[in-house]
């Protein structure tokens, strides 16, 4: 059971945002969903703050369990993808830093269509907009020059791995794997290059013209990292906890696996940059065409292999994997086929 204190990503605010760009709110919905959004939002505000003003720290993380590999996320939606080894309330996370400048955003576009309508005073979300999708307070607190990629900071360690005492004796009954530190963790950027890292590009806060855009097209589009032929995987292949078990019994699920809701996302940015004038367009469109065509021929080619639509993809072969029959997120391939990133 997730503690009241605890939040999710405002994924729904997608929906909305769609719903805007298409004028598909009428007046009373505006109505009756600005005063909700706006209360939602000011309660994320106060309580999934990180140590700096404007950074966010997803809530829950459990340091106290021995037998995970990387401390679970799963406020985050993004359950064992790799965050830092060893939690602390220091830490700050980029996507959920991303998901509030968004939001900021669609709130200040509800807010300017109620006043329209209703003609009184705006509330003034101008200030807060401006900060939260500043690109240099986004770099200052989480891109990594040396890395060249956005990152989580946090307390991190690269050399964790689940052991499993020896035995004292041949009758006694093996322990089970417990997580072993080697190296005592550091502060600084988490170095796991994987769908967090996209974050920004997803949700459109980049400027047309920054190297940093260029960046992350290129790791986007390295087969050796993030690129297959089935689309882009969640953990790079290069990352020690790429398809790395979490507890002995618990197998990845977002540390390789093809996910078709960030592969859309993923899109939905490419797309963008590819229409929008500057540099990294060209690159941008070669991406969005390429990725579109592995995506949609995968899917389809799975469907017709085995009647199904599937929660993920493997990054290996294509195949489909976990929950099945899935018309949850994999039913985006629709939106894909039709070019529909309103």
């Amino acid at each position: 059971v997730q503690h009241t204190s605890n939040a999710n990503p405002p994924a729904i605010l997608l929906t909305v945002d769609s719903m805007l760009n298409r004028d598909l709110l009428t007046k009373n919905d505006l109505n009756a969903i600005y005063p909700r959004i706006k209360q939602w939002l000011i309660w994320y505000n106060t309580t999934q703050t990180g140590p700096q003003l404007y950074t966010y720290r997803w809530r829950g993380r459990n340091d106290s369990n021995p037998f995970q590999l990387n401390p679970q996320t799963l406020t985050s939606g993004l359950d064992d993808y790799p965050r830092a080894s060893h939690p602390t309330n220091r830490e700050y996370h980029l996507d959920l830093k991303c998901w509030m400048a968004f939001a900021a955003r669609v709130l200040q576009r509800i807010s300017h269509r109620v006043t329209f309508q209703s003609k009184r005073k705006a509330d003034n979300y101008d200030f807060w907009v401006n900060k939260l999708n500043d690109f240099e307070l986004l770099n200052k607190y989480h891109w990594s020059p040396k890395l060249k990629m956005y990152t989580d900071f946090g307390m991190n360690s690269k050399h964790v791995s689940l052991t499993r005492k020896p035995r004292t004796h041949p009758d006694e009954p093996q322990s089970s794997l417990t997580r072993h530190t080697a190296a005592t963790p550091q502060w600084g950027p988490v170095d796991h290059l994987g769908y967090v890292s996209m974050f920004p590009l997803m949700l459109q806060l980049l400027p047309p013209d920054c190297s940093q855009l260029g960046a992350l097209l290129t790791h986007i589009h390295n087969p050796n990292t993030l690129w297959t032929k089935y689309g882009v995987r969640s953990l790079s292949r290069t990352d020690d906890l790429y398809m790395a078990y979490n507890t002995e019994h618990d197998g990845p699920y977002w540390r390789g696996a093809i996910w078709i809701n960030m592969n859309y996302l993923i899109l939905k940015g490419v797309h963008h940059y590819a229409h929008t004038p500057g540099p990294h367009a060209n690159q941008a469109a070669i991406v969005y065409k390429e990725l579109r065509n592995n995506l949609i021929s995968n899917i389809q080619r799975q469907y017709y292999k085995t009647g199904y639509v599937w929660e993920n993809y493997n990054d290996k072969t294509g195949n489909g994997q976990g929950s099945h029959p899935f018309t949850g997120w994999t039913s985006l391939v629709l939106l894909i086929m039709a070019e529909d990133f309103q």
